[in-house]
């Protein structure tokens, strides 16, 4: 009898549903700053400096990429998908904007594809995204990404994150070695316009208008 309640109640837990993930504030002891602070430090740069150019893209982002995209062979005139804008963001840690970009269009250049790239040796990975700095770490981050991707998905492909929620693309991003929380709140805010805020090590802007 102790043995058919027992599986009973296995069974039980095993169909009742997950709990629904909910949204939580990371840093619950810094109040500061807050979203109207971020908004107005926005507002403020933009009377500055304008809207930069380099970021119209993301403005029209707001839909699925095209197939094309999803496969790695977007142009410079096709919308950057999810998985391309990881990978950027990835390129740009601990280097120029300038650099980065090399180090992507070098990498897009010899493997036009994802899969051209999970198909390449490291140490090609690494030659071609060298002008980028650390290429053997980012070359091992890049690989191993696309591998656990396509083994988890069985594609080459993040849109499907375009339909979660902030807390649940966080969870899955950083299932990936090597993705920080600054690299997920890059790709949440350019690439799938949410309400997220990047922080670099850069500080002078936000304690020259006291939020630090």
């Amino acid at each position: 009898m102790q043995k058919r309640g027992s599986k009973r109640k296995q069974s039980e837990i095993a169909v009742r549903p997950s709990a629904p993930i909910k949204p939580h504030n990371p840093y619950p002891d810094h109040p500061r700053p807050s979203p109207e602070e971020c908004r107005a430090v926005r507002d403020d740069l933009l009377t500055l400096h304008g809207f930069p150019q380099e970021f119209v893209k993301y403005q029209r982002n707001k839909t699925p990429a095209k197939p094309e995209a999803l496969t790695g062979e977007n142009s410079g005139e096709e919308k950057e998908s999810v998985l391309d804008g990881l990978v950027s963001t990835i390129l740009s840690q601990n280097t120029t904007d300038i650099n980065s970009r090399k180090a992507f269009a070098s990498l897009k250049s010899l493997y036009p594809t994802w899969q051209n790239v999970v198909d390449a040796e490291m140490k090609h990975i690494e030659d071609a995204i060298r002008c980028g700095g650390l290429a053997p770490t980012k070359a091992a981050c890049i690989k191993n990404l696309l591998n656990c991707l396509h083994e988890k998905k069985g594609k080459l492909c993040l849109e499907y994150l375009r339909d979660l929620s902030v807390d649940e693309i966080k969870k899955e991003l950083s299932q990936f070695k090597g993705i920080g929380p600054k690299t997920v709140a890059c790709v949440l805010m350019f690439n799938l316009q949410r309400d997220d805020f990047p922080v670099d090590t850069h500080e002078e802007a936000s304690v020259m208008v006291g939020i630090l």
